[in-house]
């Protein structure tokens, strides 16, 4: 289930995306799930976030429809949380900004993210799901350009 929610002028994809994972914490959150840490306590001992700051996040993540909260133990009452078809729609969208980390702030990928099937390590592309080239700014445009934009 996505929210639905009026950005005002910035009623856009990605003002959309921002407001449900446009934090730092959201976003590395997000990476200990996707390497298999479902729950508060392991994610926790990954990111050493403060744990309001954690559960803030969780439930923003929950509310949003990314993750969903599972119950593994009565008692104590405990939970994994899990990614929901929304969420692991995510992971182009991480990879990718991971990547341009590695390249541009980092210098280096730090850890490689190896393709299963191939067994290489992984370089994510944007490319055009219509003709498979590869994606640039500069043979792109929005169809419906916003206020600010160019001429």
């Amino acid at each position: 289930m996505s929210r639905q929610r009026d950005h005002g002028p910035m009623n856009n994809g990605l003002a959309a995306a921002l407001s449900v994972v446009g934090d730092w914490w959201t976003l590395l959150i997000l990476r200990e799930i996707f390497r298999g840490n479902v729950r508060f306590e392991h994610i926790n001992n990954q990111l050493r976030v403060a744990r309001n700051i954690q559960t803030d996040r969780l439930t923003r993540l929950v509310s949003g429809g990314v993750v969903e909260k599972i119950r593994y133990s009565d008692k104590p009452e405990r939970f994994e949380y899990r990614l929901t078809d929304m969420g692991r729609d995510l992971y182009g969208a991480i990879i990718m900004l991971k990547a341009w980390g590695d390249t541009w702030v980092l210098g280096t990928p730090t850890p490689l993210i190896v393709h299963t099937s191939c067994g290489n390590p992984v370089a994510p592309v944007a490319t055009c799901g219509h003709c498979g080239n590869g994606l640039t700014f500069d043979d792109t445009h929005d169809s419906h350009p916003g206020s600010g934009a160019g001429e």
